[in-house]
């Protein structure tokens, strides 16, 4: 290979948002070269998509609007939707408290208490079932199969919310549990889909990765997570509404007719949304599933790949307890937050009988959810902070504003010093969100193999889930000091876990971590040397268990020139094959979306099948290049 070809292989193989100009990886460098890489490859790409921004705002100064809704509201919409009435259950709460007295209140024997109990365990365990049931189906039959089932199944879930009904109150809540229950299952497959479909589509469907994989995949993918908050923030601000319609004004009492009106509408709104949802899957989204498609081709799979599933225990055993592990304890913390609302409530408002100041709190929380949640987009792809950082940090945030309140609660809780307690609650809401809540999302499918991705990302959410679970049992049965004793610990085992097991999958190319995959599923494993065994993106454990030892810049350069070669060969034999050796021009062109016409020269020239190297073809010449004339190969010095 000459130095005109080395450089078109390295213009691939390392490209400079990944290398220094001496073709370094950016994990190789120093700490000081290795920021002023990161600044300046950032710097550069924030001014490319701020021009870009531009130039769309001279053409139609609304196409950045529509350009935001495609790339990061459709893609979120399912789980918009779910936040939107998941986290209404608990802001209906204190309506039906005062609505249904009978029922809800702490005197009521109309409903049994089992099954008030069971409003929010059911509807835990639907999610549950979705998100093991949905992640499995969805290796199985396809993204795009999952996507539409989720949003048939929340359609189906909303209209029994809406019509839901009982000839007595207690039969009235049968039917709202199992209604969530139902709407659960959707919600819980809603995870698993909504991850892998929108971290696959920013994959290239070509042989090399593209710069929107590497650069921005965490923020594609945490972009549609955080529509969860914006359906948490309209579900809030409708509920406020339709109390002030149909109460005529945010003051107790509060009829039944009144609850009714309220929650029945506030069901129906998002109804009319996952209705569009379901067609928009079925119509637009054909092509949800092609990443995993290709992945079985590879592996020679048809159905459901038991073999990658064993394997995945196998070999990241440490990797699943990181992300199902630190998912657990993220849910309880979630779960906790309310504690700190519950408690300053009472104080501000001295423990008024309205229901309008809690609902007031909770949307200025949620508003403050929403700045983690942008922030956390913004800076997961950051190679100086990235997963690993921004997940440790907010774990340890939150065990500190936690810890701090729960050795001093009646000093913190007392009239005088509500509002540092009042801050340490919002800044927990920022941390989760700029932490933990982002982070295990985008991670538990990052970090695994595309042909059980689904199913590893059920499966972690699944184990978060029953951290949500955990809390609302173990809360039942505890003060609330002893609540605030509890808690905190969690953020500190959250930290360990991350720290110990969890990898930093941060500015790794997703289509190097499946070529890994590729050697190990083969057996090969420790045969690989490219990035993906960086100690950068190893686990600590990983690093203890001498993964990282394989890491070999050089030998995996040649090892990638090498796999190139032997696809290109496959390829262009079942070309001639196919037509009895007399390739057309139609057969280069379909060549020309898999490898470059410089490669495909390079190829042809040095293969040693005399019926490929036989082959002919003129390639495009590059701006300021020319072949030489001795022996066809392109030569950059020799400029026109």
């Amino acid at each position: 290979m000459n130095e005109d070809e080395a450089r078109v292989f390295s213009r691939l193989l390392k490209p400079d948002d990944s290398y220094d100009e001496n073709g370094v990886y950016w994990a190789d460098l120093g700490w000081v070269k290795r920021a002023k890489f990161v600044g300046k490859t950032d710097m550069a790409e924030t001014k490319r998509e701020f021009g870009n921004f531009l130039q769309m705002v001279k053409k139609d100064p609304l196409s950045p609007i529509s350009f935001y809704f495609r790339n990061m509201v459709l893609p979120g919409a399912g789980l918009g939707l779910e936040g939107y009435v998941l986290f209404s259950i608990g802001n209906l709460k204190p309506l039906f408290k005062a609505g249904f007295p009978s029922c809800w209140g702490s005197k009521g024997t109309a409903c049994s208490g089992a099954w008030l109990a069971a409003i929010e365990y059911m509807e835990i365990v639907g999610i549950i079932c979705g998100q093991i049931g949905v992640g499995v189906l969805g290796d199985w039959f396809g993204r795009r199969w999952g996507l539409i089932q989720d949003a048939t199944i929340m359609f189906l879930g909303l209209l029994m919310l809406v019509s839901m009904w009982g000839v007595t109150l207690n039969g009235w809540i049968i039917c709202y549990v199992w209604a969530l229950w139902f709407y659960g299952v959707g919600v819980g497959g809603e995870y698993p889909m909504t991850a892998t479909s929108g971290m696959e589509n920013a994959v290239g469907s070509g042989k090399i990765s593209t710069k929107e994989d590497r650069l921005h995949r965490g923020r594609k993918v945490t972009g549609a997570f955080l529509m969860q908050g914006w359906g948490q923030f309209f579900n809030q601000v409708i509920l406020i509404l339709l109390l002030l319609i149909f109460h005529g004004g945010g003051n107790p009492p509060y009829s039944a007719v009144v609850a009714q009106w309220t929650f029945r509408v506030s069901f129906a709104i998002p109804a009319v949304g996952t209705l569009w949802l379901v067609y928009y899957r079925t119509y637009k989204m054909r092509s949800a599933s092609k990443q995993l498609q290709l992945q079985k081709k590879k592996s020679n799979v048809t159905g459901y790949d038991t073999q990658s599933l064993k394997m995945t225990f196998h070999h990241f055993g440490g990797r699943i307890l990181a992300t199902a592990g630190t998912w657990y304890m993220n849910d309880v913390f979630f779960y906790g937050n309310k504690l700190f609302q519950s408690e300053f409530i009472d104080v501000v408002t001295n423990s008024s009988d309205s229901i309008i100041p809690g609902w007031l709190y909770n949307l200025i929380n949620v508003g403050v959810s929403l700045c983690g949640y942008y922030l956390a987009s913004f800076l997961i792809d950051n190679k100086l902070y990235g997963r690993k950082n921004m997940q440790t940090v907010g774990f340890l945030m939150d065990f500190i504003l936690f810890v701090i309140p729960a050795f001093n609660l009646t000093y913190y809780t007392s009239a005088a010093h509500i509002k540092e307690f009042q801050a340490m609650y919002f800044l927990s809401s920022f941390f989760n969100q700029f932490g933990p809540n982002s982070v295990t999302f985008l991670v538990a499918a990052e970090v695994y193999p595309t042909a059980v991705r689904a199913t590893a990302h059920g499966f972690s959410a699944a184990v978060g889930k029953l951290g949500a679970l955990t809390a609302a049992v173990l809360y039942n049965y505890i003060d609330t000091q002893t609540k605030f004793y509890v808690v905190p610990w969690f953020g500190l085992a959250g930290v360990v876990l991350t720290v110990v097991f969890m990898p930093d999958t941060t500015g790794l190319d997703l289509k190097e971590q499946e070529r890994r995959w590729a050697f190990i599923r083969a057996g090969r494993g420790h045969e690989y040397h490219g990035v993906a065994v960086h100690p950068k993106h190893l686990s600590l454990w990983e690093r203890m268990r001498g993964l990282g030892k394989q890491y070999d810049p050089e030998l995996d350069y040649a090892q990638r020139v090498q796999e190139m070669r032997a696809e290109w060969e496959v390829l262009m034999q079942e070309k001639v094959d196919e037509k009895a050796g007399a390739l057309d021009q139609a057969d280069w062109e379909d060549l020309d979306h898999e490898f470059t016409p410089e490669v495909q020269e390079y190829f042809k020239k040095t293969s040693k099948s005399p019926v490929l190297a036989g082959q002919q073809k003129e390639v495009p010449l590059l701006s300021g290049q020319r072949l030489d004339d001795s022996d066809g190969t392109i030569d950059e010095k020799r400029a026109v």
